[in-house]
């Protein structure tokens, strides 16, 4: 049973994109895509592969550039500012490299330098990502050893090592079983409060269960943002407005 998703979202909002448009040579991948994400708020973008899902964040993090519009991050321009933009967001790609002879903790050791966390503040944070996502009991193991549950566990905690107030995954359910999407479903629920999460999925069904919004997506083009928390009416059919709207684009 999951926890219940109502909580008290903020109005300063953590991500500002404003009119995101990206070209591969003249095949237009995202076209004209605005939406806003408050702190603690979990907003899914949902749709199909080819959807635009994963070019979006890419963009939020710096990878590519826009081809036109801008995208703000916690008040940071991820081109004029992109530095200080990066340091703000914890990004999870779809099937994140990880080093299979480290240890678990040397692992985060590592990623921990890399994000310019030093000195006794090393081990603070390593053990604070390991209490947050139960990673105490394997964090000796070799990666190599670890399920692709805690894979995804180990992941997401180096992402979070630095705290930022943007956690961004793409895709995170991919090659995982039943129990582990579950127990993943319960870990956002408990993430989302004290951090802006942005997640990408085609299974409208992981969307539904753990966002408080979803941005449906179609051939680059963002077709509408739905609101899914509980105090907007039980009876609202999010596969019924997703086919709706994908089957009159089509």
């Amino acid at each position: 049973m999951l926890p219940s998703r109502a909580r008290t979202v903020l109005s300063e909002p953590v991500v500002v994109a404003e009119g995101l448009t990206k070209y591969f040579g003249r095949r237009c991948a995202v076209d004209n895509v605005s939406f806003s994400l408050a702190p603690g708020e979990v907003l899914g973008l949902l749709g199909p592969n080819g959807s635009g899902k994963s070019t979006i964040l890419r963009m939020l993090v710096g990878f590519l550039r826009p081809s036109d519009g801008c995208a703000r991050i916690a008040g940071h321009d991820v081109i004029a500012d992109g530095a200080a933009a990066r340091a703000q967001i914890g990004y999870v790609p779809e099937n994140a490299p990880l080093y299979e002879v480290m240890r678990a903790e040397e692992f985060l050791r590592m990623m921990a330098a890399l994000k310019g966390i030093v000195g006794r503040r090393v081990r603070s944070a390593v053990d604070r990502v390991c209490d947050a996502l139960s990673l105490d009991d394997v964090r000796r193991l070799t990666i190599g050893q670890l399920s692709r549950g805690y894979r995804q566990r180990l992941a997401i905690a180096q992402a979070l090592l630095n705290e930022p107030p943007l956690l961004i995954l793409d895709e995170p359910t991919n090659g995982l079983d039943p129990r582990q999407i579950i127990e993943w479903r319960e870990l956002m629920v408990s993430l989302s409060g004290r951090h802006a999460i942005l997640v990408t999925s085609h299974i409208l069904s992981e969307i539904e269960k753990v966002a408080d919004r979803a941005a449906i997506l179609l051939d680059g083009r963002l077709l509408a943002i739905e609101d899914l928390r509980p105090d907007q009416g039980a009876n609202f059919d999010l596969e019924a407005r997703f086919l709706a709207l994908t089957t009159a684009t089509c």
